[in-house]
């Protein structure tokens, strides 16, 4: 069974490095979409120099597209600024093996400006400001996170060089819990958990899901900020190990017509004592987790972008999909928005919003923006969903792009928690992705028109 390997120290990693064990060294950092964008190292020239000091990038990496484009309107960095540099500084408590890359460790990178100050709209610094407002009222928030993909007998080049049509699922049907289906690719699956366990990740489990080729991989929550930095590792190294296996997986949040690729968000809140806060003594909601859902209920419309933010996001939000369609929340109620789990101890909700494709830095950073809303302003949680939330008249979540930008950039919600910077920032983001799908031609408009119109 695999067990999991802490995080390394510094001078265990001096002793890899001096034996030949380790000899290169990832800093990375996460950008708007989540990926983890860096350089590799010698190791020796990392212990030497750049664990003290840092490194440089270019500050357009958190000022470009989906494909690496520059684009306009990004107040940090464009052609009138020169695109200069910013700095990574590594973040040494998330120092980890990489286990599917022979000799290799890495390291999460935060990011800071010229004088040494916080780049307030990256996704890593989005976050722990959220966290610092948390810790002003004693609380810490723990966050999983639960990442489905599709998995295809395709390599990643083959899939690109057919324009993504045409793949072949490593499984047939719908296999949701089947263990036959998840023993179909079990040797893709083990080396997955076993070598992210080495990595420093606490496995779970794995089952299947519906839409053919579906699997979930399931990890042990911890503090919000670790989860976030496990989440990115996880969802890249699964993809190189993919890669070495010769086959492709996607977690985008839509491929198909069928059932989409989630992410529901587990958040519970503990005291100093490590105390979860969110169950009250009689084993009911507390009323700090009353304010706290409420608030959710508040902004999540205005931060739906936070959970949702690409074109293909809104695809999964179908009635009758298991993705959701209402702002209500309900207790284990899988067609609500918001779903409350667990007795004591483990009381939480779920967060059902994002798929796949979410940064999950900014989107619980917009979880815990929210709570706090609610908490500060003693919102009045309402009476939940008992029943079928897709056809009981609750509000809707937005069902474009467009709408949710708009919404967020009107947000004062938003502006308190997060400021105009980073509003503007990410609300520029959701403006390029929609120029860009505006002037693209479909191959569903191919189809539809070609001949026939």
């Amino acid at each position: 069974m695999a067990v999991r390997t802490p995080p390394l120290g510094i001078e265990e990693l001096r002793v890899l490095v001096a034996s030949g064990e380790i000899d290169t060294v990832v800093l990375a950092f996460p950008d708007m979409q989540g990926r983890l964008q860096g350089k590799r190292f010698a190791a020796a020239f990392f212990l030497d120099e750049v664990m003290e000091h840092g490194t440089e990038g270019c500050n357009y990496l958190l000022a470009v597209d989906t494909d690496m484009n520059t684009v306009d309107g990004y107040g940090m960095s464009s052609w009138d600024r020169g695109y200069g540099d910013f700095a990574m500084h590594p973040d040494l408590g998330t120092l980890r093996r990489v286990p599917w890359n022979e000799g290799t460790a890495m390291v999460i990178a935060d990011l800071a400006r010229e004088d040494g100050s916080p780049v307030v709209a990256a996704p890593r610094q989005i976050l722990r400001r959220q966290l610092e407002r948390l810790a002003g009222l004693g609380l810490t928030a723990h966050v999983g996170t639960e990442l489905e993909f599709i998995v295809f007998k395709d390599t990643y080049e083959q899939a690109w060089d057919r324009n993504y049509r045409g793949l072949t699922p490593v499984n047939q049907y719908n296999i949701d819990y089947s263990v036959l289906g998840t023993g179909r690719i079990e040797p893709l699956l083990r080396r997955i958990r076993n070598e992210m366990a080495g990595a420093g990740l606490t496995v779970e489990s794995a089952k299947g899901e519906c839409n053919p080729g579906q699997h979930e991989i399931v990890f042990r929550y911890d503090e919000a900020l670790v989860t976030c930095d496990q989440h990115a590792v996880y969802k890249t190294g699964s993809k190189e190990i993919a890669a070495q296996e010769g086959v492709a997986l996607t977690f985008m949040a839509k491929f198909n017509e069928r059932e989409g690729n989630s992410c529901h968000i587990h958040l519970s809140l503990q005291d100093a004592r490590g105390r979860n806060v969110m169950a009250g003594d009689d084993g009911a909601m507390s009323p700090l987790m009353r304010h706290f859902l409420a608030g959710q209920l508040a902004a999540l419309r205005e931060f739906t972008l936070l959970h949702a933010p690409n074109i293909n996001s809104y695809k999964r939000f179908q009635p009758g999909s298991f993705a959701p369609t209402a702002v209500a929340w309900g207790h284990d109620n899988r067609t609500c928005s918001l779903r409350v789990v667990g007795h004591g101890r483990s009381m939480r909700f779920e967060n059902r919003l994002p798929g796949g494709d979410v940064n999950p830095y900014l989107a619980v950073a917009g979880l815990i923006a929210a709570g706090l809303h609610g908490v500060e302003q003693e919102l009045e949680l309402p009476e939940g969903c008992g029943g079928n939330a897709y056809t009981s008249g609750y509000e809707r979540v937005p069902t474009t792009l467009r709408e949710a930008a708009e919404l967020w950039e009107r947000s004062e919600v938003a502006r308190a928690a997060f400021g105009d910077e980073v509003v503007g920032h990410y609300r520029n983001m959701a403006r390029v992705e929609l120029e860009a799908f505006d002037a693209a031609v479909t191959d569903w408009e191919l189809r539809r028109s070609f001949e026939r119109l």
